[in-house]
């Protein structure tokens, strides 16, 4: 019963295409509304800080889980300034995807398929042998 599901979801399988990244003038503008966001999370950040101070309420927890926010834009922001530069490669380790798309800086999973990077990883050493 198993095997029929493996092998009846197999072929219905749509065939995949080589991946494409997005045009620069998409990353710059995906860029800039990035930074603009960072900005104000950051004056946010620092009016709630003050706020939990004032009424000695302060929540770590929150703090973390805004600073968690921050540094996740950041790392973005960074991903798509190495996209712009071309270095994504470098800096990635020229990983790419069974799908063909290169792997985001600290990604564990592919952005584009949503297969693990263990896993694609594996398989392409499969292929290679």
């Amino acid at each position: 019963m198993a095997s029929e599901r493996q092998a009846s979801s197999g072929a219905a399988a749509p065939p995949r295409t080589a991946y494409t990244p997005p045009p620069p003038r998409e990353l710059k503008r995906e860029r800039k509304s990035l930074l603009q966001v960072r900005e104000e999370r950051l004056r946010d950040l620092g009016g709630l800080a003050l706020e939990m101070y004032k009424r000695d309420r302060f929540n770590a927890g929150l703090v973390v889980e805004r600073c968690a926010e921050l540094v996740a834009i950041e790392a973005r922001i960074h991903e798509i300034d190495a996209l712009l530069d071309g270095s994504a490669k470098l800096l990635g380790g020229a990983a790419t995807c069974v799908c063909g798309a290169p792997f985001l800086l600290g990604a564990r999973f592919c952005a584009t398929c949503g297969r693990s990077v263990a896993e694609s990883s594996a398989g392409a050493a499969g292929a290679a042998e």
